[in-house]
């Protein structure tokens, strides 16, 4: 939803029916999970809990979700289908929030909590509760004689974490704000069980971008420490090259049963880069660029650029190819620029703009050949192609970068040095 997108009260969605892109029902809408902060900011929504056809219960995050309309909410078509398992800092909308009593903040006034509103975030894919539909008199039976009215959520007070304490909710309502890179050096300098209390009440994806930026030996720390169903979990969340490469540190045994509870293709994307040696293109490479059909427009290529968990080096240039779609693709035609991109109309056909002569990568190419071919064309991410011609993936700056750094690169505090020096 773009801005002035409408507010929905969460009473209307409970049993709402889920389906996938094509029109198949996933199931039913049996909660909301919200994670609530420090103080009187609204909560944000991490996702819905689905009872699927089986009765079990899953969690969908919001950024599965593409819309919540017309009594529908329909999803990506991709559901994990573990059981739904609540965190410490996540709350259940309707099961927990519904029906308290909390304060109004102006007069001190005692009020009954009848519904939540719910709205997404402009130009974002982020959603809050904003709202709060609550009645006046006392609580129980008779409540419902009092009069009704609706407020802002800082209007009351009686829902968010309080400022004291050292639980890990507060601790990761305190972090919230933090870019991954922050916060993951936060967490390396946190005790270990700390570190470990952090990483448990962190939502899968907020967890996978953290590990992400962590060194080596905390990333195996806190996977060891997790359930094993969790840490499959977080590891599909993770981009497939980073999570290749942590897999890479444990022991075999240990890494073909986290491969074995993953989603199946999030496995196979995880496998074939565990196949390349780490220091080429193949190892280093990422398995989800943006791969456009030759007969997709230039609006088509801006839409999957405006994604909001694309990194910029990814949406800096889209692949054409031809099917299929998912790496490895058809045969690969050429790369488009984001600059290129907005300088021809949006009805244009991304075939006729292809950069056909920059030479792509191959798998086995070594490290020094990356970088030097990044530096000679001046790039921010690169194809990297098969014998075959099948677009593979595409190698980006930043890991490029990792591989260059030292090994302790993301101990050192280059957040004193660098940015105040700035």
């Amino acid at each position: 939803m773009a801005a002035g997108a409408p507010r929905i009260f969460v009473s209307h969605l409970a049993g709402t029916a889920v389906f996938d892109p094509v029109g198949d029902q996933v199931g039913r809408v049996s909660d909301l999970v919200a994670m609530l902060r420090v103080g009187r900011r609204p909560p944000r929504l991490l996702g819905m809990v689905v009872e699927v056809l089986s009765r079990r219960r899953v969690f969908v995050p919001m950024t599965r979700i593409t819309g919540v309309e017309s009594g529908q909410v329909i999803t990506t078509g991709v559901v994990n289908m573990r059981r739904f398992e609540q965190r410490p800092t996540e709350r259940l909308v309707l099961g927990e929030l519904l029906d308290r009593r909390v304060t109004l903040v102006e007069t001190g006034e005692e009020v009954t909590v009848l519904d939540i509103a719910i709205q997404q975030l402009p130009a974002r894919r982020d959603w809050e509760i904003d709202r709060v539909f609550v009645r006046r008199g006392k609580g129980g039976a008779l409540r419902r004689k009092g009069e009704t009215l609706t407020v802002e959520w800082s209007a009351v007070t009686g829902f968010s974490l309080e400022e004291h304490g050292q639980g890990a909710e507060n601790l990761v309502a305190t972090f919230e704000k933090l870019r991954p890179a922050d916060l993951a050096n936060a967490l390396h300098h946190l005790s270990p069980k700390r570190r470990a209390e952090v990483a448990a009440a962190l939502d899968d994806d907020r967890l996978a971008d953290v590990l992400e930026e962590l060194p080596e030996d905390d990333q195996v720390e806190i996977l060891g420490k997790l359930k094993e169903e969790r840490a499959a979990d977080v590891l599909e969340a993770m981009d497939p090259d980073d999570a290749a490469d942590l897999l890479n540190e444990l022991p075999e045994d240990e890494k073909e049963r986290l491969l074995t509870l993953m989603q199946p293709d999030d496995a196979a994307d995880v496998r074939r880069l565990m196949s390349y040696e780490e220091r080429t293109a193949g190892g280093l490479m990422t398995t989800e660029p943006i791969v456009l059909r030759p007969d997709a427009t230039v609006a088509d290529a801006l839409a999957r650029v405006r994604q909001q968990d694309l990194s910029p080096a990814l949406a800096a240039q889209v692949y054409v190819c031809r099917p299929p779609d998912e790496t490895p693709t058809g045969k690969y035609l050429g790369t488009v620029h984001f600059q290129r991109l907005l300088r021809d109309p949006p009805f244009t056909l991304v075939s006729s703009l292809v950069d056909s002569d920059l030479p792509p990568l191959g798998p086995d190419t070594a490290l020094p050949a990356v970088t030097s071919y990044f530096a000679a064309y001046n790039l921010v991410a690169a194809p990297v192609v098969d014998e075959s011609g099948s677009l593979l993936g595409a190698v980006t700056v930043d890991d490029v970068l990792d591989h260059l750094l030292p090994e302790d690169w993301r101990e050192t505090e280059f957040h004193e040095e660098g940015v105040q020096g700035g």
